[in-house]
């Protein structure tokens, strides 16, 4: 009774206007069967179109057939978009639409608000929604189809993620607010989640050689965060994957300058868990997890940066990387003890960036200092000044590698 109560009935609903519906109902059939033939005709010219440009080596036909694939391919979005339109939008406001078609418009929406504020993000979030939108009808037809479609379909959204990469990565450079570049980290990372879980498995089946090879397994490493709910720490572990993988799949998109931005983002998030934890397991795990994320920021992107803008800094890395190096040397001899100076030198790397701005980052000093005296290479004083102690650090050899003052 309560839920019959909350419905709006229209009291000056005529008989005219309810002929109008049913007609209008009757109607959908016809016009779902005339859309979908045009869009059946359309996507066979542009794919006849992409196969023509992709079998010729002949420059000069090359050009003429490019433009040729970008008049039909036009042609077929805009079939796609008409038929959202003439069909989606009538079944939904009538009341006889699918839950998918639900949820097909409502994508459609919420792309079509980005149109007023960004439109360079809507152009290529439109045209990625398009022809997924009717690739899901593809599958559904003759495998000779979907094998075709499947070919066009992986090469135009990989070019489509990638210029949307590439339009993220400009507007993190403009003079935005923190906020605002928050937001773009945020939808970096979910771009890049939806080219790999989306376009990539496609990419695989099609290609069938050594290409993605060395990516595998990172892929599947992902592929265990696709399923159940994630926790924070899960959602940055996530991230720091996603990144390791654009290293190799975006290396032009989402230029060095932008990944390193992001791993910095990861960095920041995961000393916020570590200090906003309560519960030692979740601590523990998420001080693991920033380890991880220091070695990837260090091994996959500063050992391959080329130009930097402090030669002070480079001078750093070069001796943090001869020290890594050092201890990869102990690697077979003693794992514990190699687990256990890496442990270290990753501590005092990111001890030193974070006590430039100490007032910030008071808490993740102190939990730093406190895994050095765990890990011997410093001692916690008390003295009747303070409940919270010093420190002074201590120098000793050990497994080949020397453990220097902090």
């Amino acid at each position: 009774m309560e839920e019959r109560s909350l419905r709006i009935y229209n009291s000056e609903k005529t008989f005219f206007s309810k002929i109008t519906t049913t007609i209008s109902k009757l109607l959908i059939p016809t016009k779902i069967g005339l859309n979908s033939m045009i869009i059946s005709m359309k996507r066979n010219n542009v794919l006849k179109a992409f196969e023509n440009l992709n079998s010729t080596d002949n420059q000069e036909k090359k050009e003429a057939l490019t433009k040729k694939l970008d008049d039909t391919y036009a042609l077929y979005l805009e079939a796609i978009d008409k038929h959202i339109m003439d069909t989606i939008y009538k079944k939904v406001r009538n009341d006889t639409a699918s839950e998918f078609e639900k949820e097909a418009l409502s994508q459609y929406y919420m792309i079509t608000h980005l149109k007023e504020s960004n439109y360079t993000e809507y152009k290529y979030r439109k045209q990625i929604y398009l022809i997924g939108l009717d690739y899901q009808t593809v599958l559904n037809d003759k495998e000779k189809l979907v094998t075709r479609y499947k070919k066009f379909y992986a090469h135009e959204t990989e070019v489509l993620y990638k210029g949307l990469l590439k339009h993220f990565s400009i507007r993190i450079a403009d003079n935005i607010t923190d906020g605002e570049k928050q937001e773009i980290y945020n939808k970096i990372f979910k771009t890049l989640e939806e080219y790999i879980s989306n376009i990539l498995p496609i990419k695989f089946e099609i290609e069938q050689n050594d290409t993605y090879k060395e990516i595998l397994d990172e892929f599947d490493n992902f592929d265990r965060f696709t399923v159940g709910k994630l926790d924070q720490n899960d959602v940055i572990e996530k991230n720091m994957i996603l990144l390791g993988l654009s290293r190799k799949l975006f290396t032009h998109s989402l230029p060095l300058v932008v990944a390193e931005q992001c791993y910095i983002k990861l960095l920041k998030d995961a000393r916020s868990l570590i200090v906003d934890t309560k519960i030692a397991r979740k601590q523990e795990k998420a001080y693991s997890l920033l380890i991880n994320i220091i070695e990837e920021y260090n091994a996959k992107l500063l050992s391959t940066k080329i130009y930097w803008e402090k030669p002070a800094q480079r001078e750093e890395y070069k001796k943090f990387w001869d020290k890594y190096k050092e201890i990869e040397k102990i690697k077979d001899i003693n794992y514990d003890e190699y687990i256990k100076q890496k442990e270290i030198l990753f501590i005092r790397s990111d001890l030193a960036k974070v006590y430039t701005n100490e007032n910030k980052y008071y808490k993740i000093i102190k939990f730093y200092k406190n895994k050095l005296v765990d890990l011997g290479v410093m001692r916690k004083l008390y003295n009747s000044y303070t409940s919270e102690g010093n420190y002074t650090k201590v120098s000793r050899q050990c497994s080949k590698v020397k453990k220097e003052a902090v």
